[in-house]
């Protein structure tokens, strides 16, 4: 079915729920999750000067829940219960997945993609050569780009409603360290190096440290961009204390290969995290 006539059935049904008793409306919500599956379709998807989302598709995802029933899913001695069954297929897509990593279908991984005992959700789209280390998450609609390391621990926030809200993006090349965690939206920019235990919300103070004077952001790291953990001093009606931000501390360089370790990157600036 035309991607336009896809959309149509997907806002109306939207509008009145009571169709999602009709089966062209259920065929049509199955057909989005299928591509968004094969990768065929993305919940955002880099555009010119930017990113756009498509938040027709995030509507398909929410009602696909209740359009599905609840049904153990077998997956050798486990077993599971829930509505969406899980992702297979992985020797045909060209992706490792080690035991105890598993994607929930309508996520797409796509070829060279390494799962170590992690979990990728529904509409999020993971590209070629990135690795999803040890209890990591991808959360739902998250958008992570090639040749990403999601070091061990890390967790990306899903975002599903409400439906006008970005999705985390994570572009090429990245590197965050352990127990990283990203949400509510933020967008880290290309071959930008997140240290461990760094803490990202639409809210954070991203502070860049260095020039002559502090340049702040919020929701964005900017590409190639060191950052680790700080923290700022807040005044309060009980009095003066330290709230969490996020420091850019320089630059990842030029030669630096995208596959070097966080120390590495690092060791440039003199800071052990």
């Amino acid at each position: 079915m035309p991607l336009s006539a896809l959309k149509d059935k997907v806002e109306k049904a939207w509008e009145d729920r009571s169709l999602l008793n009709y089966s062209d409306i259920i065929l049509a919500i199955e057909e989005v999750i299928e591509l968004l599956d094969k990768g065929k379709l993305r919940v955002a998807e880099p555009v010119m000067g930017g990113w756009h989302v498509n938040e027709w598709v995030k509507k398909a995802v929410i009602m696909y829940f209740p359009t599905r029933e609840m049904e153990e899913i077998k997956a050798g001695p486990f077993v599971f219960h829930d509505k969406i069954k899980l992702k297979t297929n992985f020797k045909e897509a060209g992706v490792r997945v080690v035991p105890h990593g598993l994607a929930r279908y309508g996520s797409y991984l796509a070829k060279g993609v390494i799962m170590m005992p992690s979990y990728v959700n529904i509409g999020a789209y993971v590209d070629s050569g990135t690795m999803v280390d040890t209890w990591a998450t991808v959360g739902s609609c998250a958008q992570i780009g090639k040749d990403v390391h999601l070091s061990g621990g890390v967790g990306i926030g899903g975002v599903l409603e409400p439906v006008q809200a970005s999705p985390v993006i994570i572009e090429d090349g990245c590197f965050l360290g352990s127990r990283a965690i990203v949400v509510e939206g933020v967008h880290v920019e290309k071959e930008a190096v997140l240290g461990a235990n760094v803490v990202l919300t639409a809210s954070t103070k991203i502070i860049d440290v260095t020039g002559l004077e502090p340049k702040e952001y919020k929701g964005f790291v900017p590409s190639r961009s060191v950052v680790i953990p700080g923290s700022y001093t807040k005044e309060f009606a009980a009095g003066s204390y330290q709230v969490p931000c996020a420091l850019i501390i320089g630059k990842r360089k030029e030669s630096t290969d995208l596959k070097t370790s966080l120390n590495n990157a690092l060791r440039d600036y003199n800071v052990a995290v």
